[in-house]
């Protein structure tokens, strides 16, 4: 049974209070722009699974209207509004987007005979739901072209939901994405993909209650979709600025953004409607240089670069910028004021963090020290919803400087639990801790209750005081908190501490990235899995070879390790494997009897028990691994 939240303690109110008499609310220039173009949303606003699931449902954030409640910072309130908003809008005539029903903004651009989609949502149901809606008012128009941003999944997980492989496959529709798209796309999904997928629960507050002592969004959007994520491969690489395609009638000027939000990203303008498009690089929020989730930290530097070349290239021209997530920018002028502000955004960020560890700050003390401009602190897009100047700034630190912060003290750290036990010890048990921390909790240190009490946690997992205490701190921080993803981790962790794990509530990898595996993805995953000292006195060898394809791989496990070349062989492997590309990834999927690989075409001849001592030093991931205690219980 889950626990009742607690009301805002006087401290987190009094902050509210003073938030809203100093920044600019009066600005409602975002809720015209967020309303815009309205032509109609899903009434119920559910999306339902083939088997009656709900996976997604946009009633759940009607609770927000009005005036910010006490339990939510009012910025962030403000924010979910806005990113709560769902339904079809006009962006110009013949440009349409559905809003508000996945994490992320799905675009229909009309052509000649058909209509061209940007971003196909998260989920096939969402991606289904938002065509259907787009054709109840814009006539049953065919898919004749599909656009991938970038490599993350919210923005092609739902293309099963609008096309099929034969509609590839025959040439009607082409699919176009950055260069370099499957490869990152899939690498994402599935070498850390289960823990990105544990903590994006926390991220995104999937677990969470609906409510304004709840999950009241992510920033960026209200939370993802949990129906199933697919993926159809691009037929088009878009390869460098400046190259040109024309799909279905309409003429699409392409600018390469690699290494930004994502390690695959492009932008690209549309001449004929002077729209630009601006993938997830200028939202209205701080983006993440390194999400809670997890992921490569990203190249604020470059990502500001891209935004000054989109302003040369398209700046005065484009009447109108979009975005995968939120709402557009009208008018020449404040587009390109728009994208000077998070141009300097992210360049003032990066270049104040490395002026500061030139002078010897290390990540933390930058984070407390760095303070944005006036000009940039009052525009509504520069709040860390999403991203945080705190967390962004460590993740830049991090990039340069790596984990370690010159300090020998930390150069060899006992581990989480370890160090937890002496720290107690050291203040004097448990209990003293507690007591202590408590009167740091009434004074409003909740930062320092966090610290101390949590490795009271860690020490001792079954200390029932300490576990309340906690929890009660993570969820006044995640009150205070203005960044979504910041409140919806400590909310979640305080329902973790309340009424234990509630694993992964979206997986992270499904049928469609698995058979995009390459050969070689799909032997680095399985080398990740390789449990090393249970594999140390194993030694096999196997060769793969395809049968649709020129390489031939040879894949040795020794030492723990599992390595793979396609260099000639004097010798002869233990086991010899046929298979097509397509076939070979069901070796990923764990249970790998003759009949299954029979069934896949693979073929096997020499020693086939190879795969059986293979299989038997894999390690499967966790995804119910602790995250705010020492173990699982």
């Amino acid at each position: 049974m889950a626990t009742t939240p607690k009301p805002p303690a006087s401290f987190i109110v009094e902050q509210q209070h003073a938030l809203r008499e100093t920044m600019p609310f009066s600005d409602t220039q975002d809720f015209e722009d967020a309303d815009r173009g309205f032509i109609d949303k899903l009434m119920p606003g559910a999306v339902h699974a083939d088997d009656g699931r709900v996976v997604w449902d946009s009633d759940t954030y009607d609770f927000l209207a009005g005036e910010a409640p006490d339990s939510v910072n009012p910025s962030l309130w403000r924010q979910s509004t806005l990113a709560a908003k769902h339904g079809l809008y006009e962006v110009v005539e013949g440009i349409y987007q559905v809003r508000g029903i996945d994490l992320s903004n799905t675009t229909f651009v009309e052509g000649d005979t058909g209509v061209i989609v940007i971003d196909p949502l998260l989920t096939m149901e969402t991606g289904a739901a938002a065509l259907a809606l787009y054709r109840k008012h814009r006539g049953d128009r065919p898919v004749t072209g599909m656009i991938y941003t970038h490599s993350h999944v919210d923005h092609f997980g739902g293309v099963r939901g609008m096309i099929t492989d034969e509609d590839v496959a025959s040439g009607r529709v082409p699919v176009l994405a950055p260069e370099g798209f499957v490869e990152h796309a899939v690498a994402e999904n599935i070498y850390a993909g289960v823990a990105m997928a544990r903590r994006a629960g926390y991220m995104y507050g999937a677990a969470l209650a609906r409510g304004p002592q709840g999950q009241v969004g992510a920033g960026l959007g209200q939370t993802t979709s949990t129906g199933l994520a697919t993926l159809i491969p691009p037929t088009v690489d878009i390869a460098r600025t400046g190259q040109e395609e024309v799909v279905d009638g309409v003429r699409i000027v392409f600018q390469m953004a690699p290494g930004t939000e994502a390690p695959a990203e492009m932008h690209f303008y549309f001449p004929d409607y002077k729209a630009l498009c601006l993938a997830e690089n200028a939202t209205h929020t701080l983006h993440n240089i390194l999400t809670l989730r997890g992921a490569v930290v990203r190249d604020p530097h470059a990502w500001s670069n891209y935004l000054t070349e989109a302003i040369g290239l398209f700046g005065g021209e484009a009447e109108v910028a979009f975005a995968s997530h939120h709402w557009p920018t009208w008018g020449a002028d404040r587009v390109v004021e728009f994208l000077a502000v998070q141009r300097d955004l992210y360049g003032y960020i990066h270049d104040q963090t490395l002026r500061m560890l030139n002078k010897g700050m290390v990540g933390p003390e930058i984070a407390e020290a760095i303070q944005l401009p006036p000009a940039l602190e009052q525009a509504w897009s520069t709040h860390g919803y999403y991203g945080s100047v705190s967390h962004n700034v460590k993740a830049i630190y991090q990039r340069y400087m790596g984990w370690f912060d010159g300090n020998p003290a930390h150069l060899w750290q006992h581990p989480p639990v370890e160090a937890a036990r002496r720290y107690v010890e050291f203040m004097g048990g448990a209990d003293a801790v507690v007591e202590r921390a408590r009167a740091s909790y009434e004074a409003g240190d909740l930062r320092w209750v966090a610290e101390v009490v949590n490795h009271v946690v860690f020490a001792d997992p079954s200390h029932a005081a300490a576990r309340a205490l906690l929890a009660d701190t993570y969820e006044q921080l995640g009150y205070g908190a203005e960044n979504g993803t910041w409140r919806n981790f400590y909310l979640s962790g305080a329902t973790e501490l309340r009424d234990g794990s509630f694993g992964t509530p979206v997986a992270s990898s499904s049928p469609d990235m698995v058979a995009q595996l390459s050969p070689p993805m799909l032997l680095d995953a399985l080398a990740t899995q390789v449990d090393g000292p249970r594999a140390w006195d194993e030694q096999l060898t196997f060769d793969i070879e395809l049968t649709d394809a020129p390489e031939r791989y040879r894949v040795a496990l020794r030492n723990g390790v599992l390595t793979y070349t396609t260099a000639d062989q004097s010798d002869a492997a233990d086991l010899i494997i046929t298979a097509s590309r397509a076939a070979l990834p069901t070796l990923a999927l764990g249970a790998v009897t003759p009949e299954v690989l029979a069934e896949a075409g693979i073929q096997l001849s020499g020693d086939a028990s190879v795969l059986q001592r293979l299989t038997a030093v894999l390690d499967a991931p966790d995804p119910d691994f602790a995250i705010v205690t020492a173990e699982k219980e």
